[in-house]
């Protein structure tokens, strides 16, 4: 009986029809073996085109998606011609043929928001060092380092002077290897070329804190964004991240003014459950409370509207430091090692994995030491001495 194959479409999410095929009857799954009628293609079309290059993609898309059918259709209606290792390098040879720019851009459209962005960054340096044009079987070690040694060395997508920064490339080159890792597990990519791939090593970022007077300026200067001010005093007394602060709830938050407040909470980041005792002082800011699962924060979402509010805010108390909300976290831990707060203690508090991690704040408060001890360096004071 023929094996009849049918190109179909699945509806998705933001306007897009996922393609796949329809096999009848069913087929072996080639890599589990299991009976199986569909086969996703990891291609999608726009259900309503918004522009030309919306229509152009749509029908290289369709195209490449029939040549798929028809090839399917043929290997599975000819079987008695192949001998098994045939058959085994046809699938391959298959598999090598898939787009593998469209497979991370499925992977990336799969992403929270949170982390998409980064996602579709890592995608579009991708795509312009592939000239738009990527399949599975030319990925090689080779190919992994000559892409590595080009996001070291690119421009950034944001200016056309400075080069990308290399912790923003390995951030991306991890992406690229997160894809790789994936495609093996769906049995797409035949050896498992992540593992051999080095990342790119991150330099260690400079961490940005601020003082007590400085803090002291922030709670006396006004912002345009009362909440955002809220939010950042809530994370220097805290050190909770901005993703935690969005999305705290009142239920969360427990305790009574005589026993103190904590908050039980699962970490947006690291997906540990945290219990993280407050000061009174961050109890104070925030509002009378609400209903159980009202958010703490209400309307506090990470965009370019509420970081311009920072920092102008930021600029009006007299800092000229270059702040960003994380390192109202960064103050957080610098001021508990400074106070004394032992490193282990921390790393809890700071929700951190690694101990390593929380290492890196131990740098700065032996630098401030440094410079603090340096202010007794008074030239010519024991030349008398005898």
């Amino acid at each position: 009986m023929a094996i009849k194959v049918k190109l179909l479409k699945k509806e998705i999410s933001k306007n897009r029809h996922s393609l796949y095929l329809d096999f009848y009857p069913y087929i072996p799954h080639p890599v589990t073996g299991k009976p199986t009628r569909r086969e996703f293609l990891k291609l999608y079309v726009f259900n309503t085109p918004k522009g030309a290059l919306d229509k152009q993609h749509n029908v290289n898309t369709l195209a490449m998606a029939e040549q798929i059918r028809q090839r399917r259709e043929n290997e599975l209606n000819k079987p008695e011609i192949y001998t098994d290792a045939e058959r085994e390098k046809l699938r391959v040879k298959a598999l090598g043929e898939k787009d593998f720019l469209a497979y991370f851009l499925e992977l990336a459209n799969e992403k929270k928001p949170s982390t998409q962005h980064g996602w579709l960054s890592a995608y579009n340096y991708l795509n312009d060092f592939t000239g738009g044009s990527l399949k599975v079987a030319d990925l090689t070690e080779k190919f992994c380092n000559d892409f590595k040694k080009h996001l070291l060395s690119t421009k950034s997508s944001r200016s056309e002077t400075t080069t990308l920064h290399t912790n923003t490339a390995a951030a991306y080159f991890n992406k690229f290897k997160a894809a790789l890792k994936q495609l093996y597990k769906d049995g797409i990519l035949q050896n498992d070329l992540n593992s051999k791939i080095e990342p790119v090593k991150e330099l260690e970022s400079h961490r940005e804190y601020l003082t007590v007077d400085e803090v002291k300026s922030l709670v006396k200067t006004p912002c345009n964004n009362p909440l955002s001010k809220r939010a950042a005093l809530f994370s220097i007394f805290t050190g909770l991240r901005f993703s935690d602060a969005s999305k705290l709830v009142w239920r969360e938050i427990q305790g009574s003014p005589e026993s103190g407040y904590q908050i039980q909470f699962i970490q947006q980041k690291t997906k540990g459950a945290e219990v993280l005792p407050i000061p009174k002082n961050a109890y104070q800011l925030i509002n009378e409370p609400k209903q159980p699962n009202d958010k703490v924060f209400e309307g506090l979402e990470y965009s370019a509207y509420q970081n311009r509010h920072i920092y102008q805010w930021i600029g009006a108390a007299g800092i000229t430091k270059k702040i960003t909300f994380h390192c109202f976290r960064h103050t957080f831990a610098v001021w508990q090692l400074l106070r004394g707060t032992d490193i282990y203690t921390l790393m809890k508090m700071m929700g951190h994995r690694d101990i390593k991690t929380t290492l890196r704040y131990a740098k700065i408060v032996d630098s401030t030491k440094r410079t603090a001890a340096d202010v007794m360096e008074i030239e010519g004071i024991l030349n008398d001495y005898n």
